[in-house]
């Protein structure tokens, strides 16, 4: 059984790198970032929307504010934005630094006084800006510019932004979910910080640690623990192994699940006014079911009960109707999350390596069942076939 063996090795090593990559990119901070030409800052916010940060330093002597506003934009052919609004806050009315890729693949970055959401013109803006350059890399567009503001200035309204594509050289409007809405706040120039750090920063750590326990729990560990039971049971190597092994991964699931089931909760909590029906309810229900399915191991009857073979299409009904509604809703979380789209590739890759290895499985399965039932014909084996009668039953746990 190698093929086997490697095939699980397989499944486990991508369960693994995945979980790493997001470990790695939950540990990202502006702290950890790095310019080309030396470029360094005396402050950096981890802003709390649209994957955004923001290095800056303020001269009081020379009133110019230094900065790189990094940001992913909404696509490769979209474009970021950082602005000040001298006079409210929100987008309109700023005075923006916008930043895309022109027709010929170079970074532009140019400056927009940002009069309405219709009306966006390149045109000089209320503040004198010099060292202005772009760069992209690793999916991200960066902003590097030097502003003269008025003298004693010690705070001001930021606001920055991310669009999906530039038509003829004009930025298109930006899409209105909350993460764009609610993406601007206070830069205090004096204390070196921006208002939006704390609860903001508070809020997105608890977006991706519930994304993370939600996928690996319902989107990664459950998949994996019901193809343990479905496929290591039909081969005797593997009893009775793969029933502890089926547990364990089935019930440490179940602990993440709830766990991010929680954060979930919390998050709602937080963000009064903006709901996910879909996504909600959907979670409420996984967490329903799967309560129920971990209940209905301590009223597992023995095998030859009467009542086994109805608590069979009890157990795996309920088991699949999780599978797929947990997937279903790692996919409604990651357009709400909105990450980078390297980690729902990375995903459904994970996915369609589990279905394929899932579709040789079964192949194999029903190889070796035919086979048994051919050899053995009044034997039945773990319940597999039904000596009475001949039929193929259920597979039973």
């Amino acid at each position: 059984m190698a093929w086997l063996r490697q095939s699980l090795v397989l499944v486990a090593l991508g369960c693994l790198s995945l979980l790493l990559q997001i470990q790695t990119s939950l540990s990202l901070t502006c702290s950890s970032q790095k310019f080309t030409k030396n470029r360094l800052y005396s402050h950096c916010n981890d802003l709390p929307h649209l994957s955004s940060y923001l290095h800056w330093t303020y001269n009081s002597n020379k009133s110019s504010l230094s900065l790189a506003f990094i940001a992913p934009p909404a696509s490769s052919s979209g474009w970021i934005a950082w602005a000040i609004n001298p006079n409210q806050t929100g987008m309109v009315g700023s005075q923006a630094l916008i930043a895309f890729k022109e027709d010929s693949g170079s970074m532009t970055v140019k400056t927009y006084n940002l009069v309405s959401y219709k009306l966006i013109n390149q045109t000089e803006i209320a503040y004198d800006v010099s060292d202005m350059e772009a760069e992209y890399e690793s999916g991200e567009m960066r902003i590097f510019a030097t502003l003269a503001l008025p003298e004693n200035t010690q705070a001001l309204n930021q606001v920055w932004q991310v669009g999906s594509k530039v038509v003829d050289g004009k930025p298109s409007i930006h899409g209105f979910q909350p993460d764009n809405l609610n993406s601007k706040g206070k830069l205090d120039l004096i204390k070196g910080q921006s208002d939006t750090s704390s609860g903001g920063n508070s809020r997105l750590r608890n977006k991706n640690i519930h994304g993370v326990l939600n996928a690996v729990s319902w989107g990664i560990m459950l998949p994996i623990g019901m193809m343990i039971a479905r496929y290591l049971r039909t081969f005797r190597l593997f009893h009775p192994a793969w029933f502890y092994l089926h547990v364990s991964c089935q019930v440490s699931a179940y602990a993440i699940g709830v766990a991010g089931w929680a954060t979930g909760l919390k998050l709602g909590g937080q963000s009064k006014g903006v709901q996910y029906t879909t996504h909600r309810y959907i979670g409420i229900t996984l967490f329903s079911l799967a309560t129920l399915q971990v209940f209905a191991l301590f009223l597992r009857p023995k095998k030859d009960h009467k009542y086994r073979f109805y608590w069979n299409i009890y157990h795996h009904g309920i088991g699949y109707a999780i599978v797929v509604l947990g997937i279903f809703n790692v996919f409604k979380g990651l357009e709400i999350l909105d990450p980078q789209k390297k980690w729902k590739s990375a995903y459904i890759i994970l996915l369609i390596i589990l279905g394929g290895i899932a579709l040789f499985l079964e192949v194999i399965t029903w190889i070796v069942v035919v086979k048994r039932k051919s050899s053995e014909p009044k034997k039945a084996y773990d319940g597999i076939i039904d000596s009475s009668n001949g039929r193929q039953q259920p597979l039973t746990s």
